[in-house]
């Protein structure tokens, strides 16, 4: 009955708790429990940037609604529904996902009738069209986030003027142009004091110019480089969109390393986990399932496939929050910049402190009458000497300690700092190597060889299946199955359909498949078709029990597949040599299963080779049959490891 929850516990409650525990213990101390008070300033400035937010909105709403010629009295029945024809609003579906709340979801009939409400097909996603799109993007907001102003010129003149050895140069032109014009006049005594201060100009003006124009090029590079490109299914076929055009109820294909692009509920995965520790802290991965469907943007994918259904994009998820509070300004100086600055810096107090000791010893020598004129008489006698000509005398000690000053700042190095890496910038930008910080030119400067692992060979990064090694015999061509039995033939394609993560979208009309995935699955799948792979009909054939995506660790990938009531076929693709060593037995061109001699391994193995020395690389299959008896039952099969020894030898490729 006292159970207090520790995380993720609604405001609400603790606020209950701690007003129950402070009326029992006001001495009572929450040091380790939730600050209600910072929460309540974060929701605070959430509220603030979403009400930013839905301005904006609203004005691009207004501004589209004239472009396209609407009348006012559409509007009013265009804007009648919360949810603009969708069975949710916007706001219940950010609370949804923001909560991760799992029993209101299967109040909407789980991930299904979420998808109904927004007019998403599960296996074939949103239809694609323009109008449904801008339906979307009016009813749910698009995927973009209110952005800070880029800092004006008059900022970046600010900033220069801060430099400690432009304000000593400042007071000194100052006092240079003040004594200049009162001890020689006005025509010739504001030469020192105006030069001085036009060199301060010219630095202040060429660093800010320079900071400016950066500032401009990295604000486009940004937007350029947060423009990722990623599939969706769209009207049955997989797209590539960028990140910006993903609407609410957009179907997205994840796999390992993907970022994930907005917030959204899993639709199926296999061994599908998330390292979330860009948004929550946690270092843990964490696994996705039904029971554990949701998943936040700016996450990556760290192990697995699945597919997910978008249900808030831009502001309304808490990477879009984030990234609307932030700002990426970074006025670091280079290294250069750093040692110039303190050199200069040193000089100068050095310098002042000369023209400080220098003045003090002349006013003493001037004033205890040690000062002589050049015919030898002193130049100040005590009670002799009027106001205006004592005066004079001292301006004229002022002006050599000024003098000091301005000859030991060194007024030109900035200049020379600043000058020198603008320089080096726009010379490397024409060399089209756009530089992110100006330290990367002195560093460049130095270097005297660069190692690269990139062969200078230019390619589509496309692959193809070149050479297949099936049946214990080469195939010549790699896609003539004649001299292959039926039943081989078979389960070639069936391990080819069920063990990827790419997909075909086979277009009607008799129209070319298009292939999606990576480029070596690519590869597989495209050499499957010239086997005569139906690929939606070979995978409606069988039905996928467990999947081991893909690891780089192990190099592998596994697929255990029913077919039929009590037929299990497991099968395996990955690195050849790998593979080989798995395997007791291989499959000839009739079908009959052969022991693996160490002859026959050694003949894969030359295969193997011979591939590699021709740069190909190369992919081996495998399988193993299973009884039903074996594979655990549905709700255990979660946790099941597909075997890995004991298996078959079906054949390699080599992939160009």
């Amino acid at each position: 009955p006292f159970d207090i929850p520790g995380k993720g516990a609604p405001v609400e409650r603790l606020k209950k708790w701690r007003q129950a525990a402070l009326v029992l213990n006001a001495s009572r101390r929450f040091r380790y429990t939730l600050d209600l008070k910072k929460e309540a300033q974060k929701e605070e400035v959430i509220r603030k940037i979403r009400a930013q937010a839905h301005v904006i909105r609203a004005a691009f709403r207004f501004k589209e609604a004239a472009r396209v010629g609407t009348t006012t009295n559409d509007a009013p029945e265009a804007h009648a529904d919360g949810a603009l024809g969708f069975g949710i609003k916007e706001d219940q579906l950010t609370a949804l996902t923001r909560d991760h709340n799992y029993s209101a979801l299967q109040q909407y009939e789980g991930i299904s009738g979420l998808a109904n409400m927004l007019k998403t097909d599960i296996d074939k996603g949103i239809s694609g069209e323009e109008s449904d799109i801008d339906a979307r993007k009016n009813a749910f907001g698009a995927n973009t986030y209110p952005r800070k102003k880029g800092r004006s010129f008059l900022a970046f003149v600010w900033d220069a003027c801060k430099d400690l050895t432009l304000i000593i140069l400042m007071v000194a032109a100052a006092v240079s142009l003040a004594l200049g014009i009162y001890t020689e006049g006005i025509k010739e005594g504001w030469y020192d004091g105006a030069s001085i201060g036009f060199a301060v100009l010219l630095v202040i003006f060429v660093t800010a110019t320079s900071d400016y124009k950066q500032s401009l090029q990295f604000q486009n590079l940004n937007e350029e480089k947060q423009n990722i490109q990623l599939e969706v299914v769209r009207g049955g076929r997989r797209i590539k969109v960028s990140i910006f055009d993903l609407v609410v109820g957009d179907v997205v294909p994840l796999k390992i390393g993907d970022q994930v692009p907005a917030d959204g509920v899993l639709i199926s995965g296999h061994s599908f986990s998330i390292d979330e520790s860009s948004m929550t802290g946690e270092s843990k991965i964490v696994n996705k399932d039904q029971k554990s469907p949701f998943m936040m943007s700016g996450c990556k994918v760290a192990d697995g496939y699945g597919t997910m259904l978008v249900t808030a994009v831009g502001i309304n998820t808490e990477w879009g929050l984030l990234m609307a509070s932030i700002s990426e300004d970074s006025g670091e100086e280079t290294p250069l910049q750093v040692r110039l600055n303190g050199v200069a810096t040193f000089i100068g107090i050095i310098g002042l402190s000369v023209a400080v000791a220098v003045l003090v010893v002349l006013l003493a020598r001037y004033f205890t009458g040690h000062t002589y004129n050049p015919d030898g008489s002193p130049q100040y006698v005590k009670g002799k000497m009027g106001v205006g000509e004592t005066i004079r005398g001292v301006v004229k000690i002022f002006t050599v300690a000024v003098t000091i000053v301005v000859v030991a700042v060194p007024e030109g190095l900035p200049l020379a700092v600043t000058l020198t890496l603008a320089f080096s910038m726009r010379k490397m930008m024409r060399d089209k190597a756009l530089v992110r910080r100006l330290s990367a030119c002195e560093t460049m400067g130095s270097a005297t060889t660069i190692c690269s692992d990139k062969t200078g060979t230019l390619t589509l990064n496309q692959m193809t299946v070149v050479e297949a090694y099936f049946g214990g015999e080469k195939m010549d061509p790699p896609d003539n199955t004649q001299k292959l039995s039926a039943a081989v033939s078979t389960m070639i394609i069936e391990g080819i359909a069920q063990n990827t993560s790419g997909s075909i979208f086979e277009p009607e009309g008799g129209q070319a498949p298009e292939v999606t995935g990576s480029p070596t699955e690519k590869a597989i799948l495209s050499w499957g078709l010239q086997l005569g792979m139906k690929f939606s009909e070979t995978r409606s054939k069988s039905s996928i029990l467990q999947v081991f995506p893909f690891n780089s660790e192990k190099k592998r990938g596994g697929v255990a597949v029913q077919v039929g009531d009590s037929e299990v076929h497991v099968y395996w693709k990955g690195a050849a040599e790998l593979i080989l060593e798995s395997c007791t037995s291989w499959i000839d061109k009739d079908g009959s299963k052969q022991s693996m001699t160490p002859e026959k391994v050694g003949e894969f193995k030359k295969f193997i080779e011979d591939m590699a020395v021709a740069s190909l690389r190369c992919v081996a299959f495998a399988y193993r049959p299973c009884e039903m008896s074996d594979v655990p039952k549905e709700d255990q099969r979660a946790d099941w490891v597909l075997p890995e020894d004991n298996l078959i030898m079906l054949g390699i490729v080599g992939i160009k």
